[in-house]
């Protein structure tokens, strides 16, 4: 039995993390932190455990076995590395860190401690992109030249725990960058496990074109982001992202190969679809993906909690979020340099 403890009892917490973990019989959750002190009362009545009054008070039981840390963004770094330090295994919500020296820096503690770290890329385990993954990797569509992957939503003043523009969200001292943080890096991470490759080189724009904070000024950080990467082996492809995509959600990834095209939540009715050269098609029948208005589960913690019992690595670790942050921090400086930038 695996006791967990989570940090942060936002929307993320409560709509996955906390929910998953206590469908797991594999595991317990002993208790709660946040800042906000309601916030963890809310969540012990819920789900059980205790509140922690501080951060230090978890790592300081000697029952928490793993920590999941849900906080905001510039705190993942630093608690994620005082948490392994302190003898816990970590599953950090992603972006894994704001810089690739901080998730370097986590990725080395975890290694000197001993404990696991797995980072939070949950569209690995949606059932359209398992398929699509097994589909690439027998050939179905050739090889791949070409991509493009979307994702984007209203905002997430409309789902986080405040409900409104003061969400930490928008503040750029709590998360440093915006939409590219929330919502690219998770398709970084997806088109580089689809495909088996690493990028490249990266071109990208970035933009606040309409979110604004409380006192009703644009927000400091990216709303939307477009960006053209290429990978090692040559694929060529685009990435966006946004915030102010209303009236519908956008989550869609798109390959192009030498024998068809195969189209990942790209149909409302079809969560996969396999367009051969001859015109064929095909269409399966797979789960639908999470959205803001409706939440399937992730499979994340099932996933972590089982590489704890078996003592193995998790199958999404600390590397995999420094690589994705490596290509953040790449568009970032195409933006400021205006530039194409290649990543080492």
């Amino acid at each position: 039995m695996i006791n967990v403890a989570i940090a942060g009892c936002g929307s993320i917490t409560r709509i996955r993390h906390a929910p998953e973990y206590k469908d797991n019989p594999k595991c317990i959750i002993t208790g709660f932190y946040d800042y906000f002190t309601d916030r963890a009362d809310e969540l012990v009545a819920e789900y059980g455990g205790k509140v922690y009054p501080t951060f230090e008070d978890l790592l300081a039981d000697p029952k928490v076995d793993a920590v999941s840390i849900c906080t905001a963004n510039k705190y993942h770094a630093s608690m994620t590395i005082q948490a392994l330090k302190a003898g816990k295994h970590v599953l950090c919500e992603k972006p894994m860190a704001l810089t690739s020296e901080d998730a370097q820096a986590m990725i080395e503690v975890a290694l000197e401690s001993g404990k696991h770290l797995m980072v939070d890329h949950n569209q690995r385990l949606a059932s359209a992109h398992q398929k699509a993954f097994e589909l690439v990797q027998t050939g179905e569509i050739g090889q791949i030249l070409t991509f493009k992957t979307c994702f984007g939503h209203a905002g997430p003043e409309s789902w986080s725990i405040d409900k409104s523009a003061s969400t930490w969200f928008f503040d750029k001292n709590m998360t440093t960058i915006g939409s590219l943080g929330d919502l690219g890096v998770h398709k970084i991470d997806l088109i580089r496990w689809l495909l088996q490759d690493e990028f490249d080189e990266v071109s990208a724009f970035t933009a606040t074109l309409d979110k604004r904070n409380s006192a009703g000024e644009l927000i400091g950080i990216d709303d939307n982001v477009v960006c053209i990467l290429k990978t090692k082996k040559g694929l060529i492809g685009t990435l966006s992202n946004s915030w102010t995509y209303y009236g519908e959600e956008d989550n869609s990834t798109i390959l192009y190969g030498t024998k068809g095209i195969l189209k990942i939540y790209a149909h409302p009715d079809f969560p996969l679809e396999l367009i051969k050269r001859d015109g064929s098609l095909t269409h399966y029948q797979v789960g639908k993906i999470a959205t803001n208005s409706d939440q399937v589960k992730s499979g994340i913690m099932d996933l972590f909690v089982e590489s704890l019992i078996c003592n193995e690595q998790p199958p999404i670790t600390g590397v995999d979020g420094l690589r994705s942050i490596q290509v953040v921090n790449a568009i970032l400086e195409s933006v400021e340099t205006k530039k194409t930038v290649a990543l080492l």
